[in-house]
């Protein structure tokens, strides 16, 4: 697919460049951010450094096996990272991914 520049010459879309396993967890992450619910998750994590997942229930207000699925995407999506720890399973930012991520979109603001 091709896209015309905003000076006339014509480019190869970036992502033909991206490998597909790129382009995967692009698509991943973005499906996963796209839900409010998720958002708020990845606000709290990134402000407190890490959540247990039962207080993901008391953040959102949705019962737990709900928030379970939403911690499952994110987890699917590698924006979070899991780890047990005894009883309580801890949710973190995955902050390599997050600057995949940012990478990613920087090139949209980027003269070419």
């Amino acid at each position: 697919m091709f896209w015309q520049s905003h000076n006339g010459s014509i480019f190869a879309a970036e992502m033909t460049t991206l490998k597909r396993a790129d382009t995967g967890f692009i698509e991943k992450a973005m499906a996963a951010v796209a839900d409010p619910y998720r958002m708020s998750i990845l606000h709290e994590i990134l402000e407190k450094g890490s959540l247990r997942c039962c207080d993901v229930v008391s953040l959102t207000g949705l019962s737990q096996p709900t928030c379970s699925h939403h911690i499952k995407l994110l987890s699917d999506s590698e924006l979070i990272e899991c780890r047990k720890e005894g009883r309580n399973n801890f949710i973190t930012i995955n902050r390599e991914n997050f600057k995949k991520l940012g990478s990613y979109f920087e090139k949209f603001s980027s003269n070419v």
